[in-house]
């Protein structure tokens, strides 16, 4: 069944440059890339990046050199445990001055490292936490690897934009030559008998075309040089992968909890609103139709029929907060029937394919149940479409959800939008949903899920 991804869309990539996803305008200028570079604040920003690196790469090396050297000197002895314990500490603080440069020049983006703290906060227990961060020692890392690299790009650098001016501009100031020089212009060549200088229109011309290609050549040459900086940065200066996914983990973690408390007073809520209120007012007409048995049966026989009217309402009731807990069907058949009975429910008609050699893992299966229908319950609500399908895929290690709808659009996952609660229960099992919804329509939604047997 064709979707609104095309026939072949399953072994693709989703972008998110797809509307109500992020995307990004980009701004028109009227000058080509090359033309405009030098002329970008960017360029500046980043030569200035350059310029600065030299000195303070020099600061950082000779420090860390220094209080290596002395800690290892005086390791036979217990002063070099702090000396080289402060000296990580200084390498942190100079990686704080770093990662602000790079998001100030570089516009690079890193999170910062966690702190150091011991377990009593004496200073014992500091220097044993700080001796033992992995980031301590990948700062280290950084003030010896950076310096003979800033220094070959700050002589690249200035050797570039220097000599690129400068001959961009000699057909304006050459005759400081004659002038005060007491020769023609810029010598090329000389020995005893014979002297050439830069002085005729041709060579005045050429040596300001060369001097237009070096000033427009510099900008991407440095910018270049910076990318290793930028991976310097990223790499040695920002938390660890492993950090990082604990830090990831505890967030996702913190949102399951409160899902699930959610899903708890939304059950409690409605058995109490719902099927419980029933069940007690059964009980109390019961109750009366008991007391009246005797005296009027025809009038309790009718509070019986009432009665086993609200006993059938009450059973539908439970039955469908059932299904939107974990339907039966589901456990015993899967997705493609689960889905299907949910489809039959929804006000539109919906077309249900499911392509799956084998089952998922329960709780992806649940999850991925979940999000199909609530996807399809917005559609009935707010979407106005006349049909909708839905597709289920394996691609890789990857579970796919595409729900598709011909509506009239405007759905988004930005926080406060009424997909950002399932984009947070996606984001929680390292799932991803994607929202293609224009003003108008149509609507499709891709959800993945990590694939689990």
């Amino acid at each position: 069944m064709a979707t609104a991804y095309g026939p072949d869309t399953r072994d693709r990539e989703h972008e998110g440059s797809a509307p109500g996803f992020g995307g990004k305008t980009r701004t028109k200028h009227f000058l080509p890339a090359p033309l405009r570079a030098p002329l970008e604040a960017r360029a500046w920003s980043e030569l200035l990046y350059a310029l600065l690196s030299f000195p303070l790469s020099t600061v950082m090396f000779v420090f860390a050199v220094t209080m290596t050297s002395l800690s290892a000197g005086l390791m036979v002895t217990f002063i070099g445990i702090p000396v080289l314990a402060v000296g990580l500490a200084a390498c942190r603080g100079f990686g704080t001055l770093e990662r602000h440069r790079a998001r100030a020049l570089l516009r690079v983006e890193v999170a910062d490292p966690e702190r150091v703290r011991g377990k009593t906060g004496g200073p014992m227990s500091w220097m044993g936490a700080v001796l033992k961060s992995g980031e301590s020692w990948r700062h280290l890392l950084y003030t010896l690897l950076h310096f003979p690299w800033a220094t070959f790009t700050f002589v690249v650098a200035i050797s570039f934009w220097t000599c690129g001016l400068t001959a961009l501009t000699y057909p304006l100031w050459f005759w400081l030559f004659p002038m005060f020089a007491g020769q023609d212009g810029i010598q090329i060549f000389g020995d005893r008998n014979h002297e050439e200088y830069l002085n005729s229109p041709l060579e005045l011309a050429v040596t300001g075309a060369v001097g237009l290609v070096l000033v427009m050549a510099a900008p991407w040459i440095v910018r270049g040089l910076l990318t290793v900086d930028r991976l310097m940065v990223t790499g040695l200066l920002g938390p660890s992968r492993l950090a990082t996914r604990v830090s990831e983990l505890e967030s996702d973690r913190g949102v399951v909890v409160d899902t699930a408390a959610a899903d708890l007073r939304r059950i409690e809520r409605d058995l109490h609103d719902g099927a419980q209120a029933r069940l007690v007012a059964l009980a109390m007409d019961l109750g009366l139709a008991k007391e009246k048995l005797t005296d009027d049966p025809e009038a309790a026989a009718r509070m019986v029929d009432e009665a086993h009217g609200e006993v059938k309402v009450a059973l539908q009731e439970l039955r469908d907060l059932a299904r939107g807990i974990h339907p039966a069907v589901l456990t015993d058949r899967g997705l493609d029937a689960a889905l299907s009975a949910r489809a039959s429910r929804c006000t539109v008609p919906v077309t249900v394919e499911v392509d799956l050699v084998s089952r998922p893992a329960q709780a992806i299966e649940g999850i991925a149940y979940f999000t199909v229908s609530e996807l399809l319950q917005n559609i009935s609500k707010h979407a106005r479409a006349t049909r909708a399908t839905v597709d289920v895929w394996r691609a890789g290690d990857r579970l796919m959800l595409q729900v598709t709808d011909n509506g009239q659009g405007g759905a988004s996952s930005a926080v406060g939008g009424g997909l950002a609660g399932l984009t947070e229960r996606l984001d929680a099992v390292d799932g991803v949903l994607v929202v293609d919804s224009p003003t108008g329509g149509p609507t499709t939604i891709t959800a993945e899920l990590p694939w689990r047997g």
